[in-house]
């Protein structure tokens, strides 16, 4: 197998793990089981190679409870010039660029609900 298959492989299930561990891993009302929590990494995994190469419309669900339709990208041509701000990656997060408000975002990795379609430039 591949190197990068393996690493890609391992992400993934680090994060549903993570999931599980911090949700529940019993079925609850906020509460994920390991084929829950594996649905929601792979869509993260899936969204983050994607950002790469097109700007994606996907959905999440905000902290206050809203659901947003958002429109990101990780292009380094669209990525405006960035300093270091000198903090420590949160991994229950995942950050992008948002195109339609030409700024960074994040969202909570298990609060992604859906990928929508793809836009080229």
């Amino acid at each position: 197998m591949a190197t990068t298959l393996k690493n890609a492989l391992r992400e993934i299930l680090n994060l549903a793990w993570q999931f599980v561990k911090k949700n529940g891993y019993t079925v609850k009302k906020n509460g994920y089981t390991i084929s829950e929590a594996m649905k929601v990494a792979w869509a993260n995994y899936k969204l983050k190679q994607a950002m790469k190469n097109k700007i994606v419309r996907f959905y999440y669900r905000k902290v206050s409870g809203e659901i947003r339709e958002a429109f990101g990208s990780l292009q380094e041509k669209l990525l405006p010039a960035t300093k270091e701000s000198g903090r420590k990656p949160n991994d229950t997060l995942f950050t992008y660029y948002d195109t339609e408000r030409e700024s960074w975002r994040s969202f909570k990795r298990a609060n992604l609900l859906s990928i929508g379609e793809f836009k080229k430039i």
